[in-house]
C-alpha cells in the first residue's frame, strides 16, 4: 500500500471515529435525525454512481427505494414477519432481482431512451403502490411499521441508536461499493463506459455487465429503502418518486460523479442545505438546479475538484509574483 493510500485510509478511519464519537456523545434529535438522512443519501447517491460507472444514465433509483421500502413494510404489517432484518435483507434483494428482469431489456437501450425507461419505471412503481390499497394502502400508505429488532443488547428505540445503525449499514454498503469498483468487475465498467463497441468486441458481454450494475445499484438502493421505513415506522408513495430520483442524480453530479467520494460529499451537503434554509423551502427544487447549472458549467468535476482547482489557482498566482516583481 503506497502512502497516498495510507494516508486516504488514514482520513476515512479518522472521520469515522469522529462520527461515532458524535452519535455517542450528541444528544440532539433533530441533528442525528439529518445525520442518519445524510448516510442513507450517501449510500443511495454512491449506489446511483455505481450504475451510471457502467455508461448508463439511471433515473430509476427511487423506482428501487420504493420497492425496497414497501417490500419492508408489507411483510412487516400485512405478511406478519416477525425478524425485521430478513424483511430488510428480502427488500435489498427484491430489489436486486426486479433489476434483473427489466435490466435484461432496458440495458440494451442506449442514451435518451434507456434513461425514459428508468422514468417511466418510476412512474409506475408509484403508481402501483397507489392503486393497490388492499396491500400498499394506496395513497395513505402504511404506518406502524416495527423497528429494528434489538440486537447484540440494543434496542433501537432512540435517534442515537439510529444513528448508529445508519453509520454500519453506510460504512458495510460503501466498503463493498469501493470493493467492486476497484476490483475486475468495475475496471470492467468504467472500459464499457469509455467503449462500450470495443469491450463488445473483444468478447465482453455488455449487457450482462450492465445488468450486474443495475442489480447491484438496485439492491443498496432497496436496502435503504426496507431501513427508511424501519426508521420511521411508516411509507406513502410520495417519499421516494421522480423528484428524489433526480436529487439523487444531482448528489452524485455536484460532488463529482469521477471521484468515489463525490457522491458522499454532493449527498452530505445537499441533504443538510434544505434543513439549513428551512425558509426556502419552496424554492428548493429551483436552488438545486441553480447548484447543477453551476457545477456543470464552472466546475464540471465536482465539488470534490474544487481543492485541487484552487491550489492551481494558488501555484498560478505565486508564479506570476515573482514575475511582476522582476
Amino acid at each position: 500500500m503506497n502512502k497516498t493510500k495510507r494516508s486516504r485510509f488514514g482520513i476515512a478511519a479518522v472521520f469515522l471515529v469522529a462520527l461515532v464519537l458524535f452519535g455517542v456523545f450528541y444528544s440532539g434529535d433533530y441533528v442525528l435525525h439529518v445525520g442518519v438522512l445524510v448516510m442513507i443519501n450517501v449510500v443511495l447517491a454512491s449506489s446511483l454512481r455505481l450504475i451510471n460507472l457502467s455508461g448508463q444514465l439511471s433515473l430509476a433509483h427511487g423506482g428501487f427505494v420504493t420497492l425496497g421500502a414497501y417490500a419492508s413494510a408489507v411483510l412487516l404489517t400485512k405478511v406478519g414477519m416477525s425478524s425485521t432484518w430478513l424483511a430488510l435483507l428480502i427488500s435489498a434483494v427484491l430489489a436486486a432481482v426486479i433489476a434483473v428482469v427489466i435490466g435484461i431489456p432496458f440495458t440494451r437501450l442506449k442514451g435518451i431512451y434507456f434513461t425514459i425507461t428508468g422514468i417511466f419505471f418510476v412512474q409506475v412503481i408509484v403508481l402501483t403502490v397507489q392503486q393497490w390499497r388492499s396491500i400498499t394502502g394506496g395513497n395513505g400508505g402504511l404506518q406502524g411499521v416495527p423497528r429494528p429488532d434489538s440486537i447484540l443488547g440494543i434496542e433501537f428505540a432512540s435517534k442515537t441508536s439510529f444513528f448508529m445503525l445508519a453509520i454500519v449499514l453506510m460504512v458495510v454498503s460503501l466498503v463493498i461499493l469501493w470493493a467492486i469498483e476497484r476490483s475486475r468487475i468495475g475496471m470492467t465498467f468504467l472500459g464499457i463506459k469509455q467503449a462500450d463497441s470495443l469491450a463488445e468486441s473483444i468478447g465482453i458481454n455488455t449487457t450482462v455487465y450492465k445488468v450486474a450494475a443495475f442489480a447491484i445499484g438496485g439492491f443498496f438502493a432497496g436496502l435503504m429503502g426496507g431501513f427508511y421505513v424501519q426508521y420511521v415506522s411508516a411509507v406513502d408513495p410520495t417519499v421516494f418518486g421522480f423528484l428524489p430520483t433526480i436529487y439523487m442524480l444531482i448528489y452524485v453530479i455536484v460532488g463529482g460523479e469521477d471521484s468515489f467520494l463525490g457522491p458522499m460529499v454532493g449527498a452530505a451537503l445537499l441533504t443538510i442545505l434544505p434543513e439549513v434554509a428551512r425558509p426556502l423551502q419552496s424554492w428548493m427544487p429551483l436552488l438545486f438546479a441553480a447548484i447543477l447549472m453551476v457545477i456543470i458549467f464552472l466546475l464540471p468535476e465536482g465539488l470534490v475538484g474544487l481543492p485541487h482547482r484552487l491550489v492551481g489557482l494558488l501555484k498560478k498566482r505565486t508564479k506570476e509574483q515573482p514575475d511582476a516583481t522582476s
